[in-house]
């Protein structure tokens, strides 16, 4: 998720796992309640119901897009009427994806049931951009109120990918592509097809153009010199097999929906596409439900080997060739499952790790240090750098790497390195006992879920399961003995 700029260009930035303010800022006056957009520069028209904080119950906000017409907000408007769902708060303001709609902001009191039949009937007649549950949809119990609210299910993705913190469809004005109005355009067209997809949906191909397999190529063309000296031995490996079922090629751009079935049948994992940016706890949740959410777009042609942000020369060159690997997609995922639950602390301390593995982590084969971060394996300048023996390296060790700074504007000032993908994954394992939450969760691959362990009734069932599986290798054994 990270690319850098060639060091001719010299320093960059990547993908930030910093966290970042809410985008709502919370008051009281007088016992009201009141919430108000910040850090915009519309004008909003705002209703505010004045009801007292203690009669609230838990608050979910609801973001859908209306076209500008006579009756659409009323008629939106009733469906809440319908559910019986009270409102504490509505703004309105002009759409940034599209200038002919509105964008409207609910805050309201609604539980799991309401908010889910409620999405359910907007849907049909509104397109929904985002909808933050309540901190206790998900999670009933009174000694869980307190927990911040994560997916339970595979299809709960849907609830929370679109909170995209950065870029998108919006460029910052030293982006290679922010003069550019036709790259913009396009930048727009990727976002919205990102913004509405829902699990299940085929990933939508992408016809792209003569410009954009150009820019793909230089990346491709410049990075293969590197990877026979410099990748690790996995990626090595599957690189192969994706040329061969995915087509990548120099003058190819793989498709989406083509990489997610071949992670899939190699290790479980598959693509969700994301319009930009999410925060660490919205991208680290995918991870727990083995879903990597990537970017489609291609980086501006005027400078093919940098990126301020992960495009899909990043995703596909730098993580997916190590998401085909069975013990590489399993550290990713633990890192994703110790994060749900998790405070915002512990959620920082996980990215942290995330950053210094999975984007920019080293390893040692054969004697030799090799490159397993997409980071790096995307990023010719650095790549080169982080392997000339100049860079100050560390073992990886999860107490001390959550406390590294993860510099986003220039090379790192010290990589971490792995014995293996397992030496790894054991020492996160540990790691992770150490984020204190009140209950584990257990990934459940039958059902695409978490199943979350918290009291006896819950862990004997996981207990049960556990000894049929030992059932299954007893048998095998007594069948190596016949």
């Amino acid at each position: 998720m990270y690319a850098k700029k060639s060091d001719e260009k010299g320093p960059c930035r990547g993908r930030s796992f910093d966290s970042v303010n809410s985008a709502y800022g919370e008051k009281q006056l007088n016992n009201e309640v009141t919430f108000s957009k910040i850090g915009e520069n519309e004008d909003n028209r705002s209703i505010s119901t004045g009801r007292p904080a203690s009669s609230r119950k838990s608050v979910a906000t609801i973001i859908f897009s209306l076209k500008n017409e006579v009756g659409g907000l009323v008629k939106a408007l009733k469906l809440f009427q319908e559910k019986h769902v009270n409102l504490i708060h509505i703004e309105s303001r002009k759409s940034k994806r599209r200038d002919s709609d509105f964008e409207i902001f609910v805050d309201c009191d609604s539980d799991h049931a309401q908010l889910k039949e409620l999405t359910q009937l907007l849907r049909t007649h509104t397109d929904i951009v985002e909808i933050t549950p309540s901190d206790n949809s998900t999670l009933p119990d009174d000694d869980l109120v307190n927990v911040p609210w994560f997916p339970k299910k595979i299809s709960d993705l849907d609830l929370c990918v679109n909170r995209v913190l950065m870029y998108g469809s919006e460029l910052d004005a030293d982006h290679p592509g922010f003069k550019d109005n036709i790259y913009r355009k396009r930048r727009k067209y990727f976002a919205d097809l990102a913004m509405s997809y829902k699990h299940g949906d085929p990933i939508h191909r992408i016809d792209f153009t003569t410009e954009e397999v150009r820019t793909w190529g230089v990346v491709y063309r410049e990075l293969n010199k590197l990877y026979p000296s410099h990748a690790c031995k996995e990626y090595l490996r599957n690189l192969p097999l994706l040329t061969k079922y995915c087509n990548y090629s120099e003058d190819n751009i793989p498709q989406l929906e083509d990489v997610s079935h071949f992670l899939k049948e190699h290790s479980g994992f598959i693509i969700r596409p994301v319009a930009g940016y999410l925060s660490p706890r919205d991208f680290l949740a995918g991870l727990a439900f083995r879903v990597f959410h990537c970017t489609q777009y291609v980086r501006h042609s005027s400078e093919p080997l940098y990126t301020p942000e992960p495009d899909t020369c990043h995703e596909l060159l730098g993580h997916v060739p190590l998401l085909a690997e069975p013990s590489f997609a399993q550290f990713s995922q633990e890192i994703g499952l110790a994060s749900l639950g998790a405070s915002d602390d512990a959620v920082q301390k996980l990215a942290t790790c995330y950053f210094f593995t999975v984007e920019f982590g080293l390893c040692k084969q054969d004697g030799r240090l090799k490159a397993y971060g997409a980071g790096l394996l995307s990023s010719i300048s650095e790549l080169k750098y982080a392997l000339s023996g100049k860079p100050h390296i560390l073992p990886f060790d999860p107490m001390v790497t959550c406390n590294q700074e993860c510099l986003i504007t220039t090379f790192q000032e010290v990589y971490f390195v792995s014995e293996s993908f397992e030496e790894a994954k054991n020492k996160m394992r540990e790691f992770a006992k150490s984020i204190r939450r009140p209950f584990t969760v257990h990934y459940n691959p039958y059902t695409q879920g978490v199943d979350v362990l918290k009291d006896t009734d819950s862990i004997n069932s996981m207990v049960k399961d556990i000894r049929h599986e030992l059932d299954i290798v007893e048998d095998a054994l007594n069948r190596l003995t016949i």
